[in-house]
Parts: C-alpha cells; sequence; structure tokens
C-alpha cells in the first residue's frame, strides 16, 4: 500500500532524509522507529502530500504523492503529532464537520459511527476542550478515520498520554490494523513491540533495519541469553556459573535473577541446571532473555556511526 524509493529530503544544506526507500503490505502494522529528528515526520508529511521531496518517489495505495497528491489524500487518515481540533466544538460537531469537508454521505451518522470505533460515543456532545488529552487524541485518531482510508499514517499517537490512555489507544491501533495498512512514527521502542508486525529503524534520515522484531532479534544476537532465579540468596551463582565450561559471561541483574550467555549450538543450560543443584541451590526458574528493541536501536545506530567512521 505504502511504497517509497530513493526518497530524499534537504532543507536547505541539512539533509533529512537520504535515498530512503521501504514498502507496507495492506493489513499490516509497520513501526516507523528512531530518536527524534531522524525524519520520520519527513517522511509522513511527504506522503500525506504536506511536501514534495528533494529526489525520490512515493506512492500510496498506487497513487504518486506529488503528481496524484488529490487522489493520495482521499486515500490516506493522518494523525500529526499535533492534533489540530477546534475546541470550542462539540466532538460530533468536529467530525460532522471534518466529514462534510470530505464530501462524505450522511455525515452525522458517519461521526457517530467513528467516535463508537474510538470509544467516544458516549462524549459525542461534550465540547472538545473540555476533554483530557488522551479523549482529544482519540477524537483526532476519529478525524483520521471519518474517511474509511486504506492506509493510517500515524506519527506519535501516543506522545504525553498517561499509561492508561496509552493501553487505550494501542489497542485501538491494533483493532484498526486489522483491516487496514498502519504506519505509526515512535521513538517508543517498546510501544512497536508490542503492536507492529514489522518495524522500520531510521537514523540520521536513513533506514538501518527492517524485519519483524522477532527477526530482528535473531540477527542481532551473538550469543543465547538465560535467566534463572533461585530460591533464597543468589550471591556466589555469578562465579559459580563462569566456571562452567561454555558460559561467556554471568551477572547479577537488578530485578534479582542471574543472566548467563553461551555460544549458538553450545547448550549449557543442563549442564548448568545440574551444576546449580549440586551446590545446595534450589532452581526455581531458567528462561531464554530475548534483545529488546532498545538494545537492537543501540546496536544498529552504534554500527550505522562505527560504518560511517571509516
Amino acid at each position: 500500500m505504502i511504497r517509497v524509493e530513493g526518497l530524499t529530503k534537504d532543507y536547505g544544506s541539512r539533509r533529512a532524509l537520504s535515498d530512503l526507500s521501504f514498502e507496507t503490505g495492506q493489513g499490516e502494522v509497520v513501526g516507523f522507529l528512531g530518536p527524534n529528528g531522524a525524519g520520520k515526520t519527513t517522511t509522513m508529511r511527504i506522503l500525506t502530500g504536506y511536501m514534495p521531496p528533494t529526489e525520490g518517489s512515493a506512492t500510496v495505495a498506487g497513487y504518486d504523492v506529488v503528481t496524484e497528491s488529490l487522489e493520495v489524500r482521499k486515500r490516506v487518515g493522518y494523525l500529526p503529532e499535533t492534533v489540530p481540533l477546534y475546541t470550542d466544538m462539540t466532538a460530533l460537531d468536529y467530525l460532522k464537520f471534518m466529514a462534510d469537508l470530505r464530501q462524505i454521505p450522511d455525515s452525522e451518522e458517519r461521526a457517530f459511527e467513528t467516535l463508537e470505533m474510538v470509544g467516544l460515543d458516549s462524549r459525542a456532545n461534550s465540547f472538545i476542550g473540555s476533554l483530557s488529552k488522551g479523549m482529544r487524541q482519540r477524537v483526532g485518531l476519529a478525524q483520521a478515520l471519518i474517511h474509511e482510508p486504506e492506509v493510517l499514517i500515524l506519527d506519535e499517537p501516543t506522545i504525553g498520554l498517561d499509561p492508561g490512555q496509552v493501553v487505550e489507544v494501542r489497542n485501538i491501533i491494533r483493532e484498526i490494523g486489522k483491516q487496514r495498512t498502519v504506519l505509526l512514527s515512535t521513538h517508543i521502542l517498546s510501544e512497536a513491540q508490542q503492536i507492529c508486525d514489522r518495524v522500520l529503524i531510521i537514523n540520521k534520515g536513513k533506514i538501518v533495519a527492517e524485519d519483524t522484531p522477532e527477526n530482528l532479534q535473531a540477527r542481532l544476537v551473538g550469543s543465547e541469553r538465560v535467566s534463572l532465579r533461585v530460591r533464597g540468596d543468589s550471591d556466589g551463582l555469578s562465579k559459580l556459573l563462569m566456571k562452567i565450561k561454555g558460559v561467556q559471561s554471568a551477572h547479577n541483574a537488578p530485578d534479582g535473577s542471574v543472566e548467563f550467555q553461551f555460544a549458538p549450538g553450545q547448550d549449557v543450560r543442563p549442564l548448568v541446571a545440574k551444576t546449580i543443584v549440586n551446590s545446595g541451590y534450589e532452581l526455581l526458574e531458567m528462561r531464554p532473555v530475548g534483545l529488546s528493541l532498545e538494545e537492537i536501536f543501540l546496536e544498529l545506530t552504534r554500527e550505522d556511526a562505527h560504518r560511517g567512521k571509516k
């Protein structure tokens, strides 16, 4: 549904995007990840027709974002980082107004249906200015959905929300993603890990990785990581583990567990378990530990920076 080839954007002498290329499919939630200033918002503004690229091309639902901008806007729902809302209008009146602008038949009925979709039908007649930030964010999401777009582009949709509101918005996005293509921008990597089918990691205007969270973990892990727990005091356990052949490292974790690593293909877990029990410890748990997206991002951007110095 989205196809980007060689996208480049310059702001004067500063290059915000550099030869960006990627694709997204229908019914896919894709996380567009990176730190502030990485180029996420610039990409989204180009994809929604707000600005042209300096070089390269992009199509949304088969239409070119430059030469067929109006067709693209008909098929895209956009939630910018700062939602443009009229606070002196009720939620229902605002959505009806947005539906009328898009010449949607039965605009009031469609506005109420969309409020139901985002869980705000009970506040339909509340003034937007009286709503909490989380509810206003949902009104913004509703305006992006009012015309039933094929593609939904969300720029930092949970920024500034409290934990309860974040969960609500994430659940809505998961539900929407079952039927539409969603491109979700965020710098909160754990967020993408929870709701995205695939992630694109961008750094300094370039994509440094593109895959599922699980595959990114598998690609970057150079050793197997295991967490274990014992009953009572675990002092001295790390030193004991380091004496076992095949264990590369071991350390006490902040949560009271002990983590150790071993090379792929050299599974030392049976020997570790036997050694722990024979040494008088009562083993409660042993489980694999995956690499978090935060660690993946730091590793990828570190490698990217290293390559740039060569």
